[in-house]
C-alpha cells in the first residue's frame, strides 16, 4: 500500500491546478512509488466538469496523475468522495487546487501521524499568497459564533468569541490539538475514513470539513494542527466564480451543521437570526440607493440579499 493518496477536486482553475501539481512534483515525495527518496504517493485529480482546459493540461503535463474527469460540476464534497473511493494510500490528503505545498510539508505531516497513533486528522500551517498567516485551526462554534461569523454583525462580535473560535490563544507555529481544521489541506488516516465514511454530501460547499472532524472526534480520534508543515493557499478561487450563491452555500452549510450537531431549536434560532440580518441589510441598501449613494453598488447588493432571502436558507435535514 502506498503511504499517501492526494485528492484534488478541480473546477475551472487550470493555472492554479498546474501550480499545485508542480509543487507536489517538487516536494519530498515519490509519486506513485515508495522508495528512499521519500513517502510514496499517488495524486488523484477529480475534475468537476471544467471548461477551461484543465483536463487537457493534466493529461499533457502530468501523465502520472490519476485523472477522474466528470461530465458535469458534481460539487466539492461529491468530488472528494469519488477520489476517496479510488484512493489506495495509508494516509489520505484532501487538497485544494489553489494551494502550493512546500517541499517538506507532507513528510512532516506523515511523520507526525506515524508517531501519534490516536491522531486521526492533521492540518498544516497555511499561508496567504503574500506570506501572511491564514487562520485554519478552529474550535467548534457556539450559537453566538454562528450568528456573528461572516455576517454584517461580525465587526460587533465580542473579541472573546473570535479569539476562542479561531484559537488565537495558540501560536501559529505550534503543534496543538484542535477541534477541526479547514479542508484546504486535511490529512487523515485511512482508518478514519473506514470508521466514518466520506464527506457528508448534504454540504454542497463549506462546513463539510467541520462536520467531518466532528464525526471523527465522536469516534474517539484526535485532530491536530501542525505549525511546522507549511503550505500556501491562494484562497477560494473556485468559490469566487459562484457570486451571490456563495452566501447561500455558506450560510445553509452552517445551518446544516447546527441542525445535525446542535439540534433543531438551535438551528431554528440561528436561521431566524440570519434571515433577519439579510432582511435588515436589504432594507438598508435599498434606502441608500434611493438616496442616490452608489446606486449601482446598492442595486447589486439588494439583488444578492433578495436572492438569499428567497432561498429561505433552509438546511437539509
Amino acid at each position: 500500500m502506498l503511504d499517501l493518496s492526494i485528492i484534488i477536486v478541480n473546477w475551472n482553475v487550470r493555472d492554479m491546478l498546474d501550480q499545485c501539481l508542480s509543487s507536489l512534483h517538487s516536494a519530498n515525495i515519490a509519486i506513485d512509488q515508495s522508495d528512499e527518496t521519500g513517502p510514496g504517493a499517488e495524486i488523484i485529480v477529480v475534475d468537476s466538469g471544467s471548461a477551461d482546459g484543465s483536463v487537457e493540461m493534466v493529461r499533457e503535463n502530468y501523465p502520472a496523475v490519476i485523472l477522474l474527469a466528470q461530465s458535469e460540476n458534481i460539487g466539492f464534497t461529491r468530488g472528494n468522495n469519488i477520489g476517496l473511493e479510488r484512493s489506495r494510500g495509508r494516509y489520505l490528503l484532501l487538497l485544494n487546487p489553489d494551494t502550493e505545498v512546500r517541499r517538506d510539508a507532507l513528510p512532516a505531516l506523515i511523520d507526525f501521524m506515524n508517531q501519534h497513533e490516536q491522531a486521526g486528522i492533521v492540518g498544516p500551517q497555511t499561508l496567504n499568497t503574500d506570506g501572511s498567516h491564514q487562520s485554519t485551526r478552529r474550535r467548534f462554534p457556539s450559537l453566538l459564533t454562528g450568528i456573528f461569523e461572516s455576517t454584517w454583525l461580525s465587526s460587533w462580535a465580542p473579541a472573546t468569541i473570535e479569539r476562542h473560535y479561531r484559537m488565537l490563544d495558540t501560536a501559529d507555529g505550534a503543534i496543538t490539538e484542535v477541534d477541526w481544521v479547514q479542508g484546504s489541506a486535511l490529512l487523515m488516516r485511512r482508518e478514519v475514513y473506514r470508521d466514518i465514511g466520506g464527506l457528508d454530501e448534504g454540504f454542497t460547499m463549506y462546513a463539510e470539513e467541520m462536520d467531518f472532524c466532528r464525526r471523527a472526534k465522536d469516534k474517539g480520534w484526535l485532530v491536530f494542527y501542525h505549525g511546522g508543515a507549511i503550505i500556501t493557499h491562494h484562497g477560494g478561487k473556485s468559490s469566487e466564480q459562484v457570486g451571490a450563491l456563495k452566501q447561500i452555500h455558506f450560510q445553509t452549510s452552517k445551518l446544516r451543521y447546527f441542525r445535525k450537531h446542535h439540534g433543531y431549536w438551535q438551528y431554528v434560532a440561528l436561521r431566524l437570526a440570519l434571515l433577519a440580518q439579510f432582511l435588515w441589510q436589504l432594507g438598508l441598501e435599498a434606502i441608500k440607493g434611493a438616496l442616490g449613494h452608489k446606486r449601482d453598488l446598492r442595486a447589486q447588493r439588494v439583488r444578492i440579499y433578495w436572492q438569499v432571502l428567497r432561498s429561505g436558507l433552509k438546511a437539509k435535514a
